[in-house]
């Protein structure tokens, strides 16, 4: 299907801002941590459940945003999420409570889930097929930078936590109207509804009929452990160095490298799944993965820290573009939101387990290394899991380059 190139240029542009403001707010609690750590007198337990809050949130927002995305649109929902992430980014600024707090990170990730599923949706349906992954790469490569942005805010203004909440939250409030007048809504999903398609049976059948159940099991898998990893770095990657003994000026170096390093691997990643092999770029993606956490875990200056924190970003950002671009094609397009929302969901159980995990460790006498060793198994998982996933696709479908499963 042709889609006009300014129409899919106009989607992609404003996705992308999207993604940088979300990328933004994902890391704002983590490059923030310290200035709540001190304001509200936080130990590493009740900070790992700062972290989580906000990631429990976007389980259900990304499930409901995609499956409700499907009945009446990707904009509309998109739209509402950037919102919401925006209104309680704000509020993060002005609570004066523990509890209020947890809550207002809560609804921050309700916002932030349900934004996901519908950035990718609307990318991979605004180009043809050839081009998904690099389409879908362009749009992702706001999260990194936008994290990358949220460390340099942290760094320009030191002590004053709250800047960061404020600029998260007031961004998203500026984007909207801009989404309201120039975002187009979904040619694919429109094409769909005009022709009498809808959503029918069960998110059971979505999810698991047409032969599709060893697809999405795959998928799920595979976001589960990857993004366990991807949320303790995002998390707590700045604990982790002042733990090893760095400064506070290290680390925040450090974090910015790793945002800067998972841009450029989103860009890479999209553009290696457009044009080789998808298994071969599975493996070197998840073996040099491993590779740079072994770094993170044994480097002692703060040069070697910083390439391994470089390439940290790199491959674990360029794995979860893999994760992004295949599961879309995984799906018709009736359920194609439901379908990559519900990846996202079940993906994000290991996302709350991850900052968990970490604080548990840590708060045991465990150091870095014991938490990054606990990681290891479950990315080799991941990765058997998606080459199951690219083993079914058949012929020229591979790395989602071919054509897409029943969509229109």
């Amino acid at each position: 299907m042709n889609r006009p190139p300014r129409r899919a240029t106009l989607t992609i542009a404003l996705c992308f801002i999207v993604a940088l403001i979300e990328g933004f707010d994902l890391q704002s609690a983590g490059t923030a941590a310290a200035g709540l750590r001190q304001t509200f007198t936080l130990d590493p337990k009740m900070m790992g459940w700062v972290f989580s809050a906000g990631i429990i949130g976007l389980l259900p927002g990304a499930f409901f945003g995609g499956w409700i995305a499907d009945r009446i649109g990707r904009k509309k929902i998109l739209v509402a999420a950037v919102l919401l992430f925006g209104v309680f980014s704000l509020g993060t600024a002005y609570v004066e409570q523990y509890s209020t707090l947890l809550l207002v990170r809560f609804m921050t990730g309700l916002g932030l889930g349900a934004a996901l599923p519908n950035l990718i949706a609307l990318c991979a349906e605004a180009v043809g097929e050839q081009r998904r992954g690099t389409a879908i790469s362009v749009m992702y490569a706001g999260v990194p930078l936008g994290g990358a942005l949220a460390a340099v805010v942290a760094m320009t203004f030191g002590e004053h936590w709250q800047m960061t909440f404020l600029i998260g939250g007031l961004a998203p409030l500026l984007v909207v109207p801009m989404m309201v007048l120039w975002l187009p809504e979904s040619s694919a999903f429109k094409q769909v509804r005009d022709a009498g398609g809808e959503v029918r049976g069960s998110v059971g059948q979505a999810l698991f009929g047409e032969g599709r159940g060893l697809t999405t099991l795959g998928l799920w898998l595979s976001y589960f452990f990857t993004l366990t990893v991807m949320y303790m770095l995002l998390n707590w990657l700045p604990s982790l160095l002042l733990e090893q003994g760095f400064s506070k000026p290290q680390a925040g170096l450090v974090q910015m490298l790793f945002n800067i390093g998972g841009t450029l691997g989103s860009l890479v990643g999209g553009l290696l799944l457009d044009r080789c092999n998808g298994s071969k770029v599975v493996v070197f993606v998840y073996a040099g993965l491993l590779s740079a956490l072994a770094g993170v875990g044994v480097s002692v200056g703060i040069v070697p820290m910083a390439i391994a924190g470089f390439a940290a970003g790199l491959f674990v950002m360029a794995a979860q573009l893999v994760l992004y671009a295949l599961a879309p094609p995984s799906y018709p397009t009736v359920v194609r939101a439901t379908g990559v929302g519900a990846a996202v969901a079940i993906g994000r159980l290991g996302s709350v387990a991850g900052p968990l995990a970490a604080g548990q460790i840590l708060a045991a006498g465990g150091g870095t290394t014991a938490v990054l060793l606990a990681t290891s198994p479950g990315l080799v998982i991941a990765t058997v899991a998606i080459l199951g996933v690219i083993r079914r696709s058949t012929g020229s479908r591979l790395a989602g380059s071919g054509a897409v499963a029943g969509s229109s």
